[in-house]
This record gives C-alpha cells, sequence and structure tokens, in this order.
C-alpha cells in the first residue's frame, strides 16, 4: 500500500471502478414490485371492509349476493380511493420523513375519500346504497383496516436482513445518504463503516475498509468515484470485485434516495451522458396535446371569472389588472408572463386583500394559461425565473443555464418537493436545491414524472400549499 502505484494502474482501476458502478442500483428504499403489493392491498382491504361491513348489518343468506352487487358500483369508489392515495403520496419511495407523517396522510386522505364516497351514492342515486348504514358501517370499518394495514405494513415490508455495506465520501450529501439509510426501516442497506475523507490525513483507512469487508461479509461499498482523493485506493479495492464486492457511485445512490441530483457531484461528464435534447417525439407530442387543451379548459374558467376578478382588483385601489414579470424561457429566450395583480400599488411589498384571496386560491396564477397555449410556458416543467435573477444566477450557480434546454412549466419537480423554495430576491442556497430538482426532472422527465408531478399539484392546490 505504501509503494509506488503508477499512474496507468490508477486509471485502469479507475475506468474499471466506473463501469463496476453503472451497474443498476438495488432499489434501497423501495421497488415497483412493492408499490404494486400495497395497492393490491389497499384494493384487499376495500373489498374486505365491505363484506365486513355486511357481516355487521345482515346476516341472511343471501349476503353473497348483495356483497356482489354492490362491489360493482363500489369498483367506482375503489380506483378513485387509490387516486386519491396516490395523490396523498401514500404510493411514495419510504423516507424517513414519510414514516413520521405517515399517520396524518392517512388521516386526511381518508377523510377525503369519505367525502368522495357519500358524494358518489348520495349523487348519483342509481348507483345508491340500501340502507345507507352500510356505507357508513364501510366507511369505519375501511378508515380502521386500512390504517391498521398502512401503518404495519411498512413493518411487514421492511428488510428481514440489511445487507453490510461501506460509505465513502463527504460532505452534506454523505451525512444525508448515511442518516437515511441507516435509520430507515426499509432500507436495504446498512452502513456498518462510514469513511469521511474529510477527516483523513492518508490512505490508511483503506485497511479498515478491507477488514471490515472480511469481518461482516460487506458486499456493497458506495463511494464517491469523483472525488480525487479516492484514486490511491482504487488498485487496491480493485481486487474486492473478485470477491463479489459491489461498488457502487455516490451520486447515483443520492439520486435513487432523494429524488434530486446532488450538484456538488457534478462535472461536465455527467451532463454528456445524462442531458440530451433529443427526445421521444410520442412525448413531446402528447405532452403538448394535453398542455393545448387543459389550457383551453383553464382560459375558458378565466373569461367566466375574469370581470369578477378585474372589478374587485380595481375596486380595492384602482390600480392596473394586471402585474408582468419579464421572465426566462427555454433557450434562454426571454418571455412576459401576466399574473393577476395581488401587492399594493400604494404601499410597497403589502399585499392587498384580494390579492391575500387570489394568492391562497391560486386564481393569480391563471392568466398564465395564455402562455401555455401559446408555447411559452407548459403545464408541468422547471418554473420560470426572473430575467434579471436568471443573470445573476449564471454567473454564480454553475450549470444554472441547462433547467432552460427544456420548457417551463406552471408546476414541476421542486415545486411539489422543495421545502424551503426560493421566495423573492436572490436566494442562492435554495435556488442551488431547486436546481437539484429541476436537474433531475430534465434528465428523468417522462409523462409518468409529468402525471405525478400533475397529481400532487393538484393536492398542493386544494391544500393551499404553495411554492
Amino acid at each position: 500500500m505504501k509503494g509506488i502505484i503508477s499512474k496507468s494502474a490508477r486509471n485502469l482501476s479507475f475506468s474499471i471502478f466506473r463501469e463496476s458502478a453503472n451497474i443498476p442500483i438495488v432499489m434501497i428504499i423501495s421497488s415497483k414490485k412493492e408499490k404494486f403489493f400495497l395497492i393490491i392491498g389497499d384494493l384487499f382491504i376495500f373489498a374486505f371492509s365491505l363484506w365486513i361491513s355486511l357481516v355487521l348489518r345482515d346476516t341472511d343468506s343471501s349476503l353473497w349476493n348483495n356483497f356482489t352487487s354492490l362491489l360493482i358500483p363500489f369498483s367506482f369508489i375503489f380506483v378513485l380511493w387509490i387516486i386519491v392515495f396516490f395523490i396523498a403520496g401514500l404510493y411514495d419511495k419510504y423516507t424517513t420523513i414519510l414514516k413520521d407523517r405517515m399517520p396524518g396522510i392517512i388521516f386526511n386522505a381518508e377523510l377525503v375519500n369519505s367525502g368522495i364516497a357519500i358524494a358518489f351514492f348520495y349523487l348519483l342515486p342509481y348507483f345508491g346504497v340500501a340502507p345507507k348504514t352500510i356505507l357508513f358501517l364501510d366507511l369505519v370499518v375501511t378508515f380502521i383496516l386500512v390504517y391498521a394495514w398502512r401503518i404495519y405494513s411498512h413493518a411487514i415490508l421492511g428488510s428481514k436482513r440489511k445487507e453490510p455495506a461501506i460509505l465513502v465520501g463527504s460532505g452534506e450529501e454523505m451525512q444525508n445518504i448515511l442518516k437515511e439509510i441507516n435509520e430507515n426501516p426499509r432500507s436495504e442497506l446498512k452502513f456498518v463503516l462510514p469513511v469521511d475523507l474529510d477527516k483523513q490525513n492518508d490512505v490508511s483507512y483503506v485497511q479498515n475498509i478491507l477488514q471490515k469487508i472480511k469481518s461482516e461479509g460487506v458486499s456493497v461499498v458506495v463511494i464517491d468515484l469523483k472525488d480525487k482523493r479516492i484514486e490511491p485506493i482504487l488498485p487496491i479495492l480493485y481486487n474486492q470485485i473478485f470477491q463479489g464486492v459491489k461498488f457502487i457511485d455516490m451520486d447515483k445512490l443520492y439520486e435513487d434516495v432523494f429524488d434530486r441530483v446532488p450538484l456538488s457531484f457534478l462535472e461536465y461528464d455527467w451532463f454528456l451522458e445524462n442531458i440530451s435534447l433529443k427526445h421521444d417525439a410520442a412525448y413531446l407530442f402528447v405532452k403538448r396535446f394535453f398542455d393545448i387543451i387543459i389550457s383551453i379548459i383553464l382560459g375558458i374558467l378565466l373569461c367566466i371569472m375574469f370581470p369578477f376578478v378585474a372589478l374587485a382588483i380595481k375596486f380595492e385601489d384602482g390600480g392596473p389588472i394586471f402585474f408582468v414579470n419579464n421572465m426566462v424561457g427555454k433557450n434562454n429566450k426571454p418571455i412576459k408572463i401576466a399574473k393577476f395583480r395581488s401587492m399594493s400599488v400604494k404601499e410597497k411589498e403589502k399585499i392587498t386583500k384580494v390579492g391575500i384571496f387570489l394568492r391562497k386560491t391560486r386564481i393569480d396564477e391563471f392568466p398564465q394559461v395564455l402562455n401555455v397555449l401559446k408555447g411559452d410556458l407548459s403545464l408541468i416543467g422547471p418554473r420560470p425565473e426572473k430575467q434579471n435573477l436568471v443573470e445573476v444566477y449564471e454567473k454564480e450557480i454553475p450549470y444554472y443555464d441547462i433547467r432552460y434546454l427544456v420548457t417551463p412549466g406552471l408546476s414541476g419537480w421542486a415545486q411539489i418537493w422543495q421545502e424551503n423554495p426560493p421566495k423573492y430576491g436572490v436566494d442562492f442556497n435554495n435556488t442551488k436545491v431547486k436546481l437539484s430538482y429541476d436537474l433531475y426532472y430534465v434528465k428523468n422527465r417522462s409523462l409518468m414524472l409529468d402525471l405525478n408531478i400533475g397529481l400532487k399539484t393538484i393536492k398542493d392546490l386544494l391544500s393551499r400549499r404553495g411554492k
């Protein structure tokens, strides 16, 4: 280890490690099979709750016939309930944050589902449930069983045995990965040895790595291959490939766990490998088709509400109806975006009474559907930024201009996931976090991702949670 490691040997080892790190990552938090299992379990609970409700209400010989006859109208409700669960985030990746919020999410989702069921059967008499006691019992039983199933299913689905692993890296990203993986009951890994490169003076720590691999039976090493400090130990770790050890690049694991791209790991090769202007023509066509159809529908609503909103704005302070922002669109093209004015013209930075209502209901955003119809905006995409702020961010934040390779949108991946989004004025730290989400979207954009964002946006609108 203390001998001279030739440059060619280091380069060969580094190249082999990069190829090894490109092996598809094991789903650390959840998988498509797990999501499918949760959906099937929810549907079974819905049907079983209906059966239990009938048993509690009536025990005669016609029980089975009553169940099968009610299952048809209830199947419409079950589908809507699954959609509500999806919007609520009950099929999202199971993280430690979601674990803490789970009881409240389930409670709110079940309240919405109860409202849907009551409205469905009372507003559509054709599908009526007689007696109504059955509907009431079903809602109560469903609430109890779903709550128990969703709380304890995560313990059932948790890994029986966590695979021992080693983490080699540095910085905040490394600490976030360490905390999320080791504290998450559903993680398939457990880091038995974290190696912080910022705290190492030489390469002697490699002996600890080799010892842990042997003593703990470690088969996975998560390592920051972009950190130049690990190059001297690559030829030493290289031999572990033949012992069945799998190496995962830390930036790929970070993206898989947190659904955003770690900016500190990015170099030009990442963009050359992951970002392209060319995209599936069918995806672009369908995306634009829905942009036009939905913006026309929203445009009709805008025409209906415009006279009332305009009169309310004018009546309060007599100022202009619209506020126009100079924004940056696709390929850094300047665009103008209008919103219903919510700020006072007399007192700077004060929101008017009408403006408070407009913002809470998101009505102030409605004029932007005209930009969607025109093509300046899409329904889904990175949110556009003000032109003066873009000029600052492009100078101070590396790779910031990449987010303008795609058409900006009314709602985006960052809007539904970022906890502390930048508000007004220059905000470098939160804008960097926002960019990490935007890059994830640019890299992974698809119809399913757009649908995911759209449904989560509906939830935010209904809960008045805006970013």
